[in-house]
């Protein structure tokens, strides 16, 4: 390791900030690349993003942060409430529903829209409804949902917005549970993305009703609108969207080797142009990018120096897995720094936090993580302190 930068301050003894360069890190990983830039792409959606779950790198972004219409893309958050209340025992799958005269009307066969063609006064199980609004996109099932478990979709509506919120959803506000336009009806792809990642990862058990390609209800059998299940490719969620304002819209997960990516696309012109994209935009992302395990948790990243320690130095260590998304052909590029403000005084106790390891990828951005001191210092005595300021002022002296 070299030192790149040193700057010297007094503070009641004498202090220091280092920035090392881990030059020999950027060897051992990068040896047999040579830097190129990775493959440009473009999407004839209006809204994109794309995203590594594990990481949370953003791959692809097009006016993420645009607010939209998400059409029925709105019963993902439908299906996390109902989601929710299975996990927390408050519902059980074989729990039914009475459909309302409301519910038929907005929602059902004679709404002409999105339907599971559900019937006033039946009394169906949460599990059929499930697959009602996630295969079928049943409006008539999201409405039947909401008036279940609130009272009224508009109660249901605002409890959507409170877990919007909950969850960093912060350029969201809902109006209903189907996706029916209604005024300010708005999210974004990147509220859209976080949600979806939510519904994954908190709800491991369910998350498998996204993945089924059809359901059999009511002498109907309709298949699951999300283009990417009939495809080798991965896919196992999640929902799709479509109004005349907005556009066809999709929200999508799909995983390879081992690998899982989120994307969000919205204001495309037509169902083939749908599919098609998120195809192209999931091909890129797993071909063009690669997660790269830099440092292992209680891995040693750098050593820092210690003043009146009963050691000298310290080693630096990551909390946990470092794990980066980076273009294939980028990290010749990589530069990874960590910054402290040292000689750190002792006492000094294990898992203190120290320092900031900062990486450096052309086309990524910064990423931060902190550095944790990996073993305990003990000050030294009033001798040994002595000791070591003759021996640090003699030194001093000789340079």
């Amino acid at each position: 390791m070299r030192m790149s930068e040193m700057t010297r301050a007094r503070e009641g003894h004498l202090r220091w900030s280092l920035v090392i360069m881990a030059v020999g890190l950027a060897v051992g990983l990068l040896a047999g690349f040579a830097p190129q830039r990775c493959h440009a792409i473009e999407t004839k959606a209006r809204q994109a993003l794309l995203i590594d779950m594990q990481t949370g790198a953003v791959m692809f972004e097009k006016n993420a942060d645009e607010p939209m219409g998400p059409a029925s893309m709105t019963k993902i958050m439908t299906v996390y409430m109902l989601f929710d209340r299975l996990k927390k025992g408050e519902l059980r799958l074989n729990d039914t529903l009475t459909i309302s005269e409301n519910a038929w009307s907005r929602g059902g066969a004679a709404s002409q829209g999105s339907t599971m063609f559900l019937k006033v006064g039946d009394r169906v199980r949460v599990e059929d409804l499930l697959h009602g609004i996630i295969v079928q996109s049943g409006n008539d099932a999201s409405i039947a949902v909401a008036e279940g478990l609130a009272g009224s979709e508009t109660a249901f509506a605002e409890e959507m917005n409170r877990k919007a919120r909950e969850i960093g959803m912060r350029n969201t506000h809902f109006r209903n549970a189907s996706g029916l336009p209604e005024p300010d009806h708005l999210t974004t792809a990147r509220d859209l993305a976080l949600l979806a990642r939510h519904t994954i990862e908190d709800f491991p058990e369910y998350y498998n009703f996204y993945s089924e390609r059809e359901f059999f209800y009511n002498s109907i059998r309709q298949g699951n609108r999300n283009p990417l299940l009939y495809k080798a490719g991965g896919a196992d969620g999640l929902k799709t969207g479509h109004t005349k304002t907005s556009g066809y819209g999709l929200t999508a997960s799909a995983i390879r080797g081992g690998r899982r990516l989120v994307l969000v696309i919205n204001g495309l012109g037509s169902m083939q142009e749908r599919s098609d994209e998120a195809q192209r935009l999931l091909d890129y992302g797993f071909h063009e990018f690669e997660n790269v395990q830099l440092f292992k948790a209680g891995e040693e990243v750098a050593k820092a120096e210690v003043w009146y320690g009963e050691t000298r130095e310290l080693p630096l260590v990551t909390q946990r897995d470092i794990l980066v998304t980076l273009p294939r052909t980028a990290r010749p590029g990589m530069n990874v720094v960590v910054r402290y403000t040292g000689p750190v005084p002792a006492p000094i106790a294990q898992g203190q936090p120290l320092a900031v390891l900062k990486i450096d990828t052309p086309g990524v951005g910064p990423i931060e993580q902190s550095l944790v001191a990996g073993t305990p210092v003990e000050r030294l005595g009033v001798f040994g302190r002595l000791v070591f300021a003759i021996k640090h002022l003699a030194g001093s002296l000789a340079g």
